[in-house]
């Protein structure tokens, strides 16, 4: 019982910080259905907006860290 506990809350860690870029480009940039153009066009896209979505948690991560309020 206790072995699979501490196996669930490791995946639930690495879970977590996967799902912060998801909520980042689905609520905050709105891009939750996409036209099919291309695999080319929309991999294209998906890479520009993880990496905004990457750039964005990390200014908040660095603000924080210098004691500055991030929201604004």
């Amino acid at each position: 019982g206790q072995l699979q506990e501490q196996i669930e809350r490791l995946k639930a860690k690495v879970r977590a910080k996967v799902e912060h870029p998801f909520h980042v480009v689905k609520n905050l940039f709105h891009y939750r259905k996409t036209r099919y153009r291309g695999l080319t066009k929309n991999t294209a896209q998906l890479f520009s907006l993880f990496g905004f979505a990457n750039l964005l948690l990390s200014k908040r991560h660095l603000m924080r860290a210098h004691g500055i309020n991030p929201s604004c």
